[in-house]
């Protein structure tokens, strides 16, 4: 342990701005292209249109998912570290010298 910092606390990550933009970038690009694939199909207008909604509920459905699953990592973490200072409480107030009353 250094500085009074156990193995168990999680690192913030902070990504960069670069990174940031790549990924948007990237999702963009992705969407911009399927879409301009579905314009372009050789098929009747509802096709095109069902594949449109398609992508696009799917598209959503990524998202939140994405959300559900940073959530529950989220909320895993916050347990614990409210375990860990339960237990640093713990053993900072036992003191194995007292004696028995």
């Amino acid at each position: 342990m250094l500085c009074g910092m156990s193995s168990d606390t999680p690192v913030k990550q902070q990504n960069t701005v670069a990174f940031y933009g790549q990924a948007v970038a990237s999702f963009a690009i992705a969407l911009l292209a399927v879409g301009i694939g579905i314009y372009s199909l050789d098929a009747s207008g509802w096709i095109r249109a069902f594949l449109g909604i398609s992508v696009l509920y799917l598209t959503t459905s990524a998202f939140t998912l994405a959300k559900v699953i940073r959530d529950r990592q989220e909320a895993g973490q916050i347990v614990s570290r409210v375990d860990q200072a339960r237990l640093e409480k713990i053993l900072a107030d036992h003191d194995p010298f007292k004696p028995v009353a």
